[in-house]
């Protein structure tokens, strides 16, 4: 069994053990974060996460999907159709890992730190940025290795920053972003996997086949 699969497996298994642990009452770090941020998101920090929150979330992996299918779309009509079934792969990839936070969240049915629309695991503003993130890396070990450090890099400021406006804005406790991070983790590799996109094949494209 690949590595990649090992670490997906036991990425979805410890989502779902910290789904079940944390379900019902928020102890520990969630507890203390939630009592420390108490009315923050009224003040300041709020307007800021309120902003944060608008630009990195749901929109981020809509935008990509389109650009996607857009490059797909143009590598057909130049008759690269080894790049545009690339696109397209990623696509499913991007949708599947998008969609852990719609599935998951009426199996735990956890409510959030204040009255708020939805339950609150995994995150889905997390799940969001991180699925969006996950979907760039793979596409960059494809296309532009060079850039993949890098890609990461940004990929976990961005998925940092996006848990931490949400944890401000007292709408998901920390362990509602840790979730999310877990869950496009494992699906994404067990995904990837099966989408043959991991490992990506050098050079390019072309060794797809």
């Amino acid at each position: 069994m690949r590595p990649g699969v090992i670490v997906g497996v036991l990425s979805l298994v410890a989502f779902a053990a910290l789904g079940v642990v944390v379900r019902d009452d928020p102890s520990g770090l969630d507890t203390w974060l939630g009592t420390a941020l108490h009315g923050d998101w009224r003040g300041p920090a709020g307007g800021v996460a309120e902003v944060v929150s608008a630009i990195l979330g749901p929109v981020i992996p809509v935008l990509f999907a389109l650009g996607l299918v857009v490059a797909a779309v143009a590598a057909w009509r130049r008759g690269d159709r080894q790049r545009a079934t690339l696109m397209l792969r990623v696509l499913v990839l991007l949708g599947l890992c998008r969609a852990t936070s719609w599935l998951a969240k009426p199996l735990f049915e956890r409510e959030r730190p204040r009255v708020y629309p939805d339950f609150a695991y995994p995150s889905g503003h997390v799940v969001s940025v991180a699925s969006a993130g996950f979907a760039a890396v793979v596409l960059c070990a494809w296309l532009a290795p060079h850039l993949v450090r890098t890609m990461t890099w940004i990929v976990a400021a961005a998925t940092v920053v996006c848990a931490a406006s949400r944890v401000v804005l007292d709408v998901h406790w920390l362990t509602d972003t840790v979730g999310a991070v877990l869950a496009v983790t494992g699906v994404g590799l067990l995904a990837g996997a099966a989408l043959r996109l991991l490992p990506a094949q050098r050079p390019g494209v072309a060794s797809s086949t």
